[in-house]
């Protein structure tokens, strides 16, 4: 059993890592030499999410999200005795990430930690609402037998980038306290990053209430 837990805690670690060098590494290199646009940058983060699900989600299930491991516990998809230690295995994997860009390209935009550009509450509400989106997909995707399996990475893939295409400019599109708060920690942000740990966990437990509601009753 803890071997099994541990290999699902290194993929969660993995994909947590891969998430954070590429996404926010795509944020710095576009600060830098303005080569990836936004819409670059948007398509880094859903890339990456498609491919490490590819790759991991038969093994951890692939929530790379504090917020999608406790809306999942929430809505009785996943044990909670777990969700403490996919956080902590989410955690580890953004501080690396994080680590790992500043090593290689310095003090850059903050290492791709996320503000708010506009006013606090803007944010929050967008948050709410772009992870309640996510996690209305991830759920359907994951746990419905009649939703299709195969195209599961590249729906929510999509759907990441979606949201980061036109959130992003505004809350910054987080969805995730992880990608959020590792970088913010490296690079010592405290500021608004509050919004970036509880909007996210509200959004995606609402998006999976909301789908579970609404979803065909299963089988006996």
């Amino acid at each position: 059993m803890r071997k099994e837990l541990g290999r699902r805690l290194t993929a969660e670690l993995i994909g947590t890592y891969a998430l954070v060098t590429a996404g926010c590494g795509a944020i710095m290199v576009n600060a830098q030499t303005g080569a990836l646009t936004h819409v670059g940058v948007a398509l880094t983060f859903g890339l990456i999410i498609t491919v490490m699900i590819a790759a991991t989600g038969h093994i951890s299930g692939a929530h790379f999200n504090p917020a999608v491991t406790i809306a999942f516990a929430v809505t009785r998809h996943f044990p909670w005795r777990e969700v403490v230690y996919y956080v902590a295995a989410q955690m580890l994997g953004a501080v690396l990430g994080a680590l790992t860009l500043r090593l290689l390209i310095g003090d850059i935009a903050a290492l791709g930690a996320t503000l708010p550009s506009g006013s606090v509450f803007q944010s929050f509400v967008l948050e709410v609402l772009l992870s309640a989106v996510l996690m209305f997909v991830i759920i359907s995707v994951a746990t419905d037998a009649k939703a299709l399996g195969s195209p599961a990475a590249l729906a929510i893939g999509f759907t990441v980038a979606l949201d980061a295409l036109w959130g992003g400019p505004i809350s910054g599109a987080s969805m995730n306290p992880a990608r959020s708060l590792g970088p913010a920690l490296i690079a010592r942000i405290g500021d608004g990053q509050w919004v970036y740990l509880l909007a996210p966990i509200l959004g995606a437990t609402v998006g999976a209430a909301l789908y579970q509601w609404i979803r065909e009753p299963q089988s006996e």
